[in-house]
């Protein structure tokens, strides 16, 4: 018998794989976007009324900004913060605690580069 902290695991994983999917079908151009997932679904400590977080990532403002309103209009998330690859790798070297936290939180979605 499946323990309650293996299938809520699973249902996170199963979410996880879906959003996946679903942000991988809006992306115009994977090798330039990234989408990341932030927030307590990241981090594992989500519940029914949890809202899904995203961080849409693209070579400038603009670009950034129509992924996100992508992502809004396609239903895949509550929030979604829309920034040039610039300020991103900005606000991960920064030392604002709030971006911290995302950084070391966030899930890759799509479109993010192997190491």
């Amino acid at each position: 018998m499946a323990t309650l902290a293996a299938i809520r695991e699973q249902r996170r994983i199963e979410r996880l794989d879906r959003l996946r999917q679903a942000v991988a079908s809006l992306m115009s151009d994977p090798r330039q976007q990234q989408v990341w997932l932030f927030g307590s679904l990241a981090r594992g400590d989500w519940d029914a009324y949890s809202d899904v977080d995203l961080l849409a990532v693209a070579p400038d403002q603009t670009a950034a900004e129509q992924l996100a309103d992508a992502l809004r209009a396609a239903g895949l998330a509550d929030d979604v913060i829309a920034l040039s690859r610039e300020r991103w790798q900005r606000c991960q070297s920064g030392d604002d605690p709030w971006w911290r936290g995302i950084c070391r939180d966030a899930i890759p979605l799509a479109g993010v580069p192997s190491a």
